[in-house]
């Protein structure tokens, strides 16, 4: 990978913040934008805007084609068909969609885990009141799941497990294909949160057994606000609508609606067109490098930062883990790190990361966060390093 090559088709990386050539280390966050996915927006707003299948004339003809395009492009990238693959806001809304139209009723059991974003948790916990029971699979120290709590929760009332791909905050990539084995074999299915794997590595849908799939198209490089599920398709033609409104149905009459075929019943309304054209137009970028590229760039740019950041208190020490370093600094909290880091130019997250449960395990309130990408180099490892020893001996020094 040509890292100097991709770093110039970011326009935002060529700006400085306080002063500093800006380091930005908050993709899992969200991620920034190559001059490609941003011209492809502008292009489609400038000359192919129109509502889609609606019409008739050319312009919205195109705007479908473009639409539909990119669902194609989407579909072929975690190896799934056109018409299992649904366009959402976000991961979050692919979550919150089947939670709502899987058909969850009393007695049903839900297994998830304590190392989930929330956006895997609280929609869980929404079905409560419909007499659906929770399990949490516990970690080990080294921040991986402890395998044989699944042994143990998952059972023939358990109808769905809900599991991250990689966490957000450890970075652990958690073997979903043998977690889909002990759901199948149980009369359960898969729903696997792919926002922090999806942008980073190779994934298929069929290989590792997901019945669904979510992932968001902010964290790889696409605009905001387009997300998306990958359902199979025999579970989403047995599912009702998420949302009613237009282009969800096939007909309307007074007494009764026949709804749409599947994706399209669960796209009420005008969809996020341009999103979804960006999210394309980002895939086509992430493809020319090569998933696989990407993988072992991050893989090497966590292996230097777990050597250099020995100076700070980490978490997830799994072998193979994703591009994300979690951290603290004794004596400050994470917003005070991230604030003088800042003043160095240095975007990390901070804070409990949507991954509260989590932070309760670990026996900490909050934690910094460095998130690497393609657009990353060793040299930002560097920087981010030699500010927080600068940190430290400050710390020192007022001590």
């Amino acid at each position: 990978m040509n890292v100097e090559k991709i770093k110039s088709d970011f326009p935002v990386l060529s700006r400085k913040v306080n002063g500093k050539e800006l380091v930005y280390l908050d993709s899992a966050a969200t991620s920034q934008k190559p001059r490609h996915v941003i011209n492809t927006i502008v292009d489609y707003y400038e000359n192919h805007n129109a509502n889609v299948h609606r019409g008739v004339h050319a312009l919205s003809e195109e705007a479908t084609e473009a639409y539909e395009g990119a669902r194609k492009k989407v579909a072929n990238f975690v190896n799934a068909k056109p018409d299992e693959m649904i366009f959402t806001r976000n991961a979050t809304e692919g979550i919150n969609l089947v939670a709502q139209c899987l058909g969850f009723g009393k007695g049903d059991e839900i297994i998830s885990s304590v190392m989930e974003h929330h956006s895997n948790i609280v929609p869980w916990q929404m079905l409560k009141s419909r007499g659906v029971t929770i399990g949490f699979v516990d970690i080990n120290d080294d921040g991986t799941l402890k395998m044989d709590d699944y042994e143990k929760l998952v059972t023939k009332k358990t109808k769905l497990v809900a599991v991250t791909h990689a966490s957000n905050v450890l970075g652990t990539i958690n073997d979903v294909k043998k977690i889909a084995k002990i759901a199948h074999d149980a009369g359960a299915l898969l729903l696997v949160d792919a926002a922090q794997s999806v942008p980073h590595m190779p994934v298929d849908v069929r290989d590792m057994g997901a019945d669904f799939l979510v992932f968001s198209g902010h964290k790889m490089l696409g605009p905001t606000g387009i997300g998306c599920l990958y359902g199979r398709r025999r579970l989403l033609e047995e599912m009702p609508p998420f949302m009613g409104g237009g282009d969800m149905i096939k007909s309307v009459e007074l007494e009764k609606t026949v709804y749409n075929d599947v994706p399209y019943r669960f796209e009420a309304g005008t969809p996020d067109i341009a999103g979804a054209v960006g999210l394309g137009a980002a895939v086509d970028y992430l493809a020319k490098i090569g998933m696989k590229n990407v993988r072992e760039h991050e893989k090497k740019l966590v292996n230097r930062a777990t050597k250099e950041l020995q100076m700070v208190e980490t978490y997830g020490h799994a072998g193979g883990k994703g591009g994300v370093v979690a951290f603290n600094v004794r004596g400050l909290h994470s917003h005070d790190v991230a604030s003088m880091l800042d003043e160095n130019g240095i975007a990390v997250r901070s804070g409990h990361h949507c991954a509260q449960p989590l932070m309760k395990r670990l026996g900490i309130i909050s934690a910094a966060r460095a998130s690497f990408y393609v657009y990353n180099d060793e040299e930002d490892i560097a920087k981010l390093s030699a500010s927080l020893k600068d940190i430290i001996n400050l710390l020192k020094k007022v001590a």
